[in-house]
């Protein structure tokens, strides 16, 4: 006879039925046409340029099997290094400069007392403006004649001309100031919801503890928003590898490469470069930067991961 507990249960068959009553068959067949419109425009897409960063192709005609060809035209590329440099130089300018201004301008609409709407309204007014036409007005006002908009200003204390645009100097920290300028409301809008759910009661008990307003923002509010940071931090960095629209609109890659970019480059590999383009060598490098990016979100969100629990 088999000792007691030697005899294992057998595992109890789950009747369809059940599932179905309780709502199972429901719940898939309202999210099904959500997940086929995900799946052929978010997914397909990505499997599609996955294989064709091995294929030689125009999109037309039968593609062919190059192998690794694409990914070693890519990382040969003179301008290579180049485009990475910048893009690194376009993100750090971004952190130090985009970073921080949404931080202290939510703090602030924080503590007023009135017309907090009004304040909110004119900081997210920018991201209503269509990038397209915010690029094209920003371009009007960085004209390096002496006329220009920032120049004349400039010009009352003395200062200027500047060829904004035109120097290789001064060409990515004017991209860095419009894209900041475009995309911050936003993100004080996140911040700033955030700082509102902080309970009045730790502000008071701080300013009845003697604290100033710079000690209760950094041991009140700072300790409540860090989950927040954490995760605008890693959303900035992705976002300003990624960046476009600025240096394509703005100066098309130049003065002398000085604002080439990765994706101004893979734009280069598809359309810009030839008349068939090499649609191979712009999804290997999309597939590159699609890795690089996948791996750094890990790694940052492994090193980080106790940190918006821990007091």
């Amino acid at each position: 006879m088999a000792a007691p507990g030697a005899l294992r249960r057998r595992p109890r068959r789950r009747d369809p039925r059940t599932w179905v009553q309780r709502g199972g068959l429901s719940s898939v067949v309202f999210a099904l046409p959500l997940l086929v419109i995900f799946g052929v425009f978010s997914w397909w897409p990505i499997v599609r340029s996955a294989v064709m960063s091995f294929q030689k192709t125009n999109l037309v005609g039968a593609p062919q099997w190059v192998g690794w060809k694409n990914f070693e035209y890519v990382l040969t590329d003179p301008d290579l290094p180049t485009a990475i440099g910048n893009t690194l130089y376009f993100a750090l300018l971004a952190l130090v400069i985009g970073y921080p201004i949404p931080l202290v301008t939510a703090v602030l609409m924080s503590s007023v007392r009135r017309r907090k709407g009004l304040y909110s309204v004119l900081a997210y007014l920018p991201v209503v403006v269509p990038p397209v036409v915010a690029v094209l007005l920003w371009k009007f006002f960085y004209d390096g004649s002496a006329d220009g908009v920032f120049n004349t200003i400039l010009g009352y204390v003395g200062l200027g001309p500047y060829g904004w645009l035109s120097s290789p100097s001064l060409a990515m920290p004017s991209l860095v100031m419009e894209a900041t300028w475009a995309a911050a409301g936003g993100t004080v809008i996140i911040y700033l919801a955030a700082l509102l759910s902080v309970p009045d009661e730790l502000y008071d008990a701080a300013e009845v503890d003697g604290a100033g307003v710079w000690r209760r923002v950094w041991h009140v509010s700072m300790p409540q928003l860090r989950g927040v940071l954490l995760i605008t931090f890693i959303l900035q960095i992705i976002g300003t590898v990624q960046v476009f629209l600025e240096p394509y609109l703005f100066t098309g890659g130049g003065p002398a490469n000085a604002t080439l970019t990765i994706l101004l480059m893979i734009y280069d590999y598809a359309f810009g470069r030839s008349l068939g383009g090499n649609y191979g060598a712009a999804t290997a490098l999309s597939v590159m930067l699609a890795a690089f990016l996948a791996v750094l979100s890990l790694a940052y969100f492994k090193l980080t991961s106790g940190w918006s629990k821990s007091s």
